[in-house]
């Protein structure tokens, strides 16, 4: 996959019906040898962050913060989800969204695919280097022969998938990686437990799949903010997750809210959603409130209907400045942080 911030931005929904084949063009080799960070990352079984307590009138939800990447290494125990999984009558997945094109869209969308991957480069066949300010771009070199190596073909991509290439490349050299297993183990407890999953998101129905595909090839994004804050960023931001990931695994919630969410991923995610081709979709408008008021309804509809649900959300939908628990706080739920 690009990079992590990519897959968050897909899970708004832009861009969601060719993420498997433009995406696959953009995995980035092994990273060249290099001296390992001195933050050292935790390994073997680690309990994580504990869980907040969402509650009205007798009924519970338990919120499970996720966080991504983490080290391979860690293995999360679960048996305390595990076992509010057992006396819950529900498990409710992140929110996300979901892209619908109906029969018709769904052949018309076939017959696009071969031409997705131009999506991911430059229009006209420009590169990078025809593109960048001379300062920017040398600044570029030295990080991508730092992180990617021979890579050459990253050349050739618009600013916003070339940063967030050099972002996942960053994060696997410094040992970060995956960020679905925690969630996979919950929704496999659930399973097991024959407890009910239920998605919190909402579809995006397109009329035209065609016709966004080649909207978004053939627009201009405004990515340059997100690539030079990538530049910026990049090893504090490494470092910064390093950290992250060390705290979550280790169950600190204190030191997890005193680190800020980079700028970087806000100045990346505009650059899609406020793109052009997604400003002439009306399906792409205000995704972000809509992603906040599916997961409400399905919160609130699961703590007026069962004694004890179990949610996931991510560190960011907690913690961040869009907390989906302060919205549910304000509506007179009381939250409780982990002790």
């Amino acid at each position: 996959m690009v990079a992590a911030r990519m897959a968050c931005v897909l899970s708004l929904g832009l861009l969601g019906l060719v993420n498997t084949a433009a995406l696959a063009q953009t995995d980035p080799p092994p990273a060249p040898d290099q001296a390992p960070p001195s933050q050292v990352l935790v390994e073997g079984k680690r309990p994580g962050p504990g869980l907040w307590k969402v509650s009205k009138d007798g009924h519970v939800m338990w919120v499970v913060g996720m966080y991504a990447p983490l080290p391979p290494k860690m293995e999360w125990d679960d048996a305390r989800v595990d076992r509010l999984i057992g006396q819950s009558q529900e498990v409710l997945e992140p929110p996300g969204a979901g892209v619908g094109v109906g029969v018709w869209g769904g052949l018309k969308a076939l017959t696009a695919l071969p031409s997705i991957v131009g999506m991911v480069k430059n229009p006209d066949g420009a590169k990078l280097h025809d593109i960048l300010p001379a300062e920017t771009y040398a600044r570029w070199s030295v990080l991508k022969d730092k992180y990617l190596g021979d890579n050459d073909s990253v050349e050739s991509f618009r600013p916003f998938f070339a940063a967030q290439t050099l972002m996942q490349a960053g994060m696997k050299k410094s040992g970060l990686s995956g960020g679905t297993e925690v969630r996979k183990q919950i929704v496999s407890l659930a399973k097991k437990r024959d407890v009910k999953l239920t998605q919190t998101g909402f579809s995006v129905e397109l009329d035209d799949p065609v016709r966004l595909i080649k909207d978004l090839k053939n627009s201009q994004i405004e990515d340059m903010s997100c690539f030079t804050k990538t530049l910026d960023r990049l090893e504090s931001d490494i470092d910064a997750a390093r950290l992250r990931a060390n705290a979550w695994a280790n169950g600190n919630i204190a030191e997890i809210s005193k680190l800020e969410y980079a700028e970087r991923e806000d100045a990346c995610d505009e650059a899609l959603i406020n793109s052009p081709a997604a400003q002439k979709h009306p399906a792409f408008q205000n995704m972000r409130e809509r992603r906040l008021a599916s997961w409400m309804k399905a919160a609130e509809r699961a703590l007026a209907s069962n004694t004890s649900t179990v949610a996931m959300l991510t560190m960011s939908d907690i913690l961040g400045p869009r907390s989906y628990l302060a919205a549910l706080q304000a509506k007179g739920y009381t939250v409780e942080n982990p002790k």
